[in-house]
């Protein structure tokens, strides 16, 4: 009798033990930043929030999904552009999971997916694109790449943050046709320039012409003023042009006083 109870003990405490290590296979600790797609028997049974989850082995399956914004990189490639340039972008998508559960059921593996959409997209609209608008609007190319792989990744549970380029690059050819095209550029705004100061200079000179003219004997001061201004200089060398009647006035004066 004793015996049997042994062994019913023994039983139950293996019973219990394999109950346990059950109990301890099925929990499931989820993250703040994480959710977990529950398959009851293969078939889609739930998603489960953060925190301690217990599932039951064999019969239930969980698959952890991180909902973080996550980051793609699309490699550098060439594209030509519309007007026949080759150059080559590269990109990076910001995407993150708000469906879990379309996440994991409807693609096998998304962040492969993303990145070959948008690289897909990518050499679509730099294709349909002259090179002088890739180069301006860069922003607006990443917005129209984002519109249509947000569009196309609705449906699998994922939103598309953003999409940056990060680098474009041009042949060397091209680099030195769009170099001596600026300085060509440069050169003409300096001409525009030069021709507009001495325009604005020949006003204000026949403005200054017209003054000393209506004024009796600016002229004068302003040839005293001018040859103060040279003397300054020890080696500089003053000629003045007097007028034939004030040289005969002076004679005539210099005569007078003799007499």
């Amino acid at each position: 009798m004793s015996q049997l109870v042994n062994l019913g003990s023994c039983i139950f405490i293996g019973a219990l033990l394999v109950v346990l290590m059950v109990i301890i296979r099925g929990i499931r600790l989820l993250y703040e930043y994480e959710r977990g797609v529950v398959f009851t028997l293969g078939k889609f049974s739930g998603t489960r929030d953060p925190g301690l989850n217990i599932i039951i082995p064999v019969y239930q399956n969980m698959q952890t999904v991180d909902m973080r914004i996550k980051t793609a990189e699309i490699p550098r490639q060439e594209v030509m552009t519309k007007d026949n340039i080759p150059m080559l972008v590269n990109a990076v998508v910001y995407f993150k999971v708000v469906k879990p559960e379309d996440a994991i059921i409807k693609i096998e593996d998304y962040a492969f997916a993303i990145r070959q959409y948008t690289q897909a997209a990518l050499r679509d609209i730099v294709g349909n694109s002259e090179m002088d608008f890739v180069l301006t609007e860069r922003e607006q190319i990443a917005q129209s790449i984002k519109e249509i792989v947000d569009s196309e990744t609705d449906g699998w549970g994922i939103d598309v943050e953003s999409i940056k380029i990060q680098e474009l690059e041009l042949p060397a050819e091209m680099k030195r046709a769009m170099a001596q095209q600026a300085e060509a550029e440069r050169e003409r705004r300096a001409v525009i320039i030069n021709s507009k100061g001495e325009l604005e200079a020949s006003r204000n000179l026949q403005k200054a012409a017209k003054n000393l003219a209506e004024s009796e004997g600016a002229m004068h001061l302003r040839t005293l003023q001018t040859i103060r201004a040279i003397a300054a200089d020890p080696s500089e060398k003053i000629v003045l042009f007097v007028p034939s009647n004030v040289g005969k006035a002076v004679s005539s004066l210099v005569e007078g006083k003799e007499g």
